[in-house]
């Protein structure tokens, strides 16, 4: 039966599609997104500490891959609640942190086993806050819910939903002779054509997409930012993703995808030097702030999130609450941090690193896209 937009797309075909997936465009795409990324994982294991890039890319790719699915927050205050994901944060917040734990335990599962449809439960289980189970009901639908009109409606019936997933699972590691990129772009639409849940899976398959290139060991941690490029290209990523639903348009995805990659990639890299730069600044600064000079352990907390409090120092440093309160208060007088209290606590801000990763996300919203449950 040819796919109609109002029907359970039941007939969704298997991985590996029959449309050549290794086009010239594509190689040539791959090829630079490889190139890319290799410097980028190069780049990233030479930090003296990692923590730095990775706390940070985790929060930002969690606020933009929330903000594909119109729950929106602020890289603000998602810094500022990352290390109390409990505290008084408003709902969208409390979400996307939980977008970063699931990339955070996803990736330590895929230290000890493979991208499997369990990891994909386990990880829309943390989004959502409670057990996810695959959609077992009919009635979902991608479009308009307020107009009701239909783009896309998945597959139904647990057994279909259940075997389309089985085949997911095996392309992602049986297809030795495609690139991984392309496997993870390819692997990325069938996972949202299928819709297994009942929410979340637009998130779900992100996190799949970071935890697919990990265990290909394309990547040793999951820091590239790919929300960005989604969340400035918002409407053609979910036309595209539609398009190879009823046009069998896979080329023009492979390439919007690997271009992601390396665009992201570059930027990430980017962003690594300019933060580098900073620490030497804010390292000489300390040096005629603190009474003992620049401590190692006090700038690595500092870069770690922008956001720091009185107890982080005196745990990450081994000193007492008068010390840390002491340090913290001489690097605001000099204009290294800035604080502001939150309940009875202080929070100590690194401002020049909180605005070097907010002026991304100044510039990253584009026009509002279409009304969509994807």
């Amino acid at each position: 039966m040819p796919w109609t937009p109002n029907t359970p797309y039941n007939e969704l075909p298997l991985l590996p599609p029959s449309a050549d997936l290794e086009t010239r465009a594509v190689l040539r795409a791959t090829i630079a997104a490889r190139a890319a990324l290799a410097a980028l994982e190069q780049a990233s294991r030479s930090l003296p500490n990692p923590a730095v890039l990775v706390n940070s890319i985790q929060l930002l790719e969690a606020q933009a891959s929330s903000e594909i699915e119109n729950i929106v927050t602020t890289s603000d205050e998602l810094f500022r609640f990352a290390d109390d994901e409990d505290a008084a944060a408003d709902p969208a917040t409390r979400e996307a942190l939980r977008y970063r734990r699931a990339l955070f335990e996803g990736f330590a599962l895929v230290s000890k086993r493979s991208v499997t449809l369990r990891t994909s439960i386990e990880a829309c289980s943390i989004i959502k806050q409670h057990e996810m189970t695959l959609r077992d009901r009919p009635g979902t639908f991608i479009g308009d819910p307020l107009t009701g009109e239909h783009a896309y409606t998945p597959p139904v019936g647990i057994g279909t939903i259940t075997g389309l997933l089985s085949n997911w699972e095996t392309f992602i590691h049986e297809s030795e002779g495609l690139d991984p990129l392309i496997v993870m772009a390819a692997a990325h639409y069938q996972f949202d054509a299928i819709h297994p849940f009942e929410d979340g899976n637009g998130r779900t398959g992100r996190v799949m997409n970071m935890l697919i290139l990990v265990e290909h060991g394309l990547l040793s941690s999951p820091i590239l930012y790919l929300s960005r490029y989604i969340i400035r290209r918002k409407s053609e990523y979910y036309r595209l993703l539609l398009a190879v639903t009823s046009e069998g348009a896979w080329e023009q995805w492979l390439l919007f995808m690997l271009e992601g990659i390396r665009e992201t990639s570059q930027w990430t890299l980017a962003t690594i030097d300019t933060i580098g730069a900073l620490r030497e600044t804010v390292r000489e600064e300390m040096r005629s702030a603190l009474p003992g000079g620049a401590n190692a352990d006090l700038l690595e907390v500092l870069f770690e999130e922008p956001y720091c409090r009185i107890r982080t120092v005196m745990a990450r440093c081994g000193v007492s609450r008068p010390t840390a309160r002491s340090w913290l208060s001489a690097m605001v007088e000099r204009g290294i941090l800035t604080d502001t209290p939150i309940g009875r606590e202080r929070l100590f801000v690194n401002h020049a690193f909180l605005r070097l990763l907010k002026q991304d996300q100044e510039t990253t919203a584009g026009p509002p896209a279409e009304p969509t449950l994807f």
